[in-house]
């Protein structure tokens, strides 16, 4: 999965799953352009640890559903990196909270909508232009897209529906350009996302019902990613991949 000088943009790249593809494509070679929103202080934990590796990388603070920031974004990739990307990481994207119909307005579903799949749409088509053959997109969706999620997920299961019909008709219309676009759908995965919204008693359950007989790691999401992100599946695209541990199949 030799990624060596390629340029790789991840957005959401500095916590749990954000920081293990960006330490991953980093491992591999790429030169890492890790975006962050609030938390510099792990924005800088991440970059330190990827020059600590003897990798190379640079952050970038942004909102990736404001076109400004997006643009900013690929303003500061190519100011330290050049004219082309090859990798783009839609990673993004949360809960927000966990709200049911009833509790929700107009206001926190559109929140929701625009944080998952609005982001994903602007990095795209921000990015496309400066990618060529052989560049891959992967965004990360959910297993929630696909069997609707917990209670109280409904706007965040909408949006990672979403997303995984996107990269499908996505993948359609740039393959011939050599473009791949993919997604993953994560299942339960240790992670601070499931801290603050998962009751430590449903995460015992779901694990104890997923065959492995156990949540994943962040670790595991990046090495797949690295995978799509590589020459090595270079004839897989608008693929949506279940990674759960066998919980639910597609």
């Amino acid at each position: 999965m030799n990624l060596e000088g390629k340029v790789a943009i991840v957005t959401g790249g500095t916590r749990d799953i954000g920081k293990a593809i960006s330490l991953r494509l980093a491992k591999e070679g790429a030169k890492v352009v890790v975006n962050y929103l609030n938390n510099e202080r792990n924005a800088r934990s991440t970059l330190d640890e990827i020059k600590n590796r003897g990798g190379s990388a640079i952050i970038v603070k942004g909102d990736m559903t404001q076109k400004q920031d997006v643009d900013k974004l690929i303003g500061h990739t190519i100011e330290a990196f050049g004219e082309t990307v090859h990798v783009l990481i839609n990673n993004a994207g949360g809960l927000v909270a966990r709200k049911t119909i009833a509790e929700m307005d107009e206001t926190f579903f559109n929140e929701v909508v625009r944080l998952n799949l609005n982001s994903t749409f602007l990095t795209c088509k921000a990015v496309l232009p400066y990618m060529g053959p052989g560049a891959a997109i992967v965004n990360i969706a959910s297993q929630a897209g696909r069997d609707g999620g917990g209670k109280g997920s409904l706007a965040y299961a909408t949006a990672k529906g979403a997303v995984m019909t996107f990269t499908r008709s996505l993948a359609k219309e740039v393959g011939p350009n050599g473009i791949r676009v993919n997604a993953l759908c994560p299942g339960m995965i240790a992670t601070t996302f499931h801290d603050t919204f998962t009751k430590e008693e449903v995460r015992t359950k779901v694990a104890g019902m997923t065959p492995l007989r156990r949540q994943g790691t962040s670790e595991e999401i990046a090495n797949m990613v690295a995978c799509l992100a590589s020459s090595e599946t270079s004839f897989i695209t608008g693929a949506n991949i279940d990674i759960n541990g066998g919980l639910a199949f597609s």
